[in-house]
């Protein structure tokens, strides 16, 4: 069982910077893909970025160059660093654990966090 806990959210004005945290609890969080994504009003989640358990990373497209993912194993922690943030990522952020490869291996979310970027 994992459970994750996201923070960091909060209001920015477009341009502005923000770091996620996405703290993990449970054993052998290392093994797990760490993942971003983010839901906003009226659309679908989707992925924002993953680093896998050898850390391989992953962006969407349209965050590629103003996001960067990281995780440290030794505090069960991941991290989203998010810079020049515009008003369209605006969402409800959600952190994920996931064993890729493994089908039948739960995938655990945390509770979200809100971003709103608006001046």
């Amino acid at each position: 069982q994992v459970q994750l806990v996201e923070s960091g959210g909060g209001l920015v004005q477009p341009g502005g910077s923000l770091r996620l945290s996405c703290a993990g609890s449970g054993a052998m969080f290392s093994i797990y893909a760490m993942g971003w994504y983010r839901q906003a009003p009226g659309k679908q989640r989707e992925l924002v970025a993953t680093v896998t358990s050898v850390g391989s990373i992953n962006y969407a497209d349209s965050v590629k160059g103003r996001f960067t993912i990281s995780r440290d194993n030794a505090k069960n922690t991941v991290y989203l660093q998010m810079k020049s943030l515009k008003p369209e990522d605006t969402a409800v952020y959600y952190c994920n654990a996931d064993r890729p490869g493994y089908p039948d291996a739960p995938k655990y979310w945390g509770q979200g966090t809100q971003v709103t970027v608006s001046s």
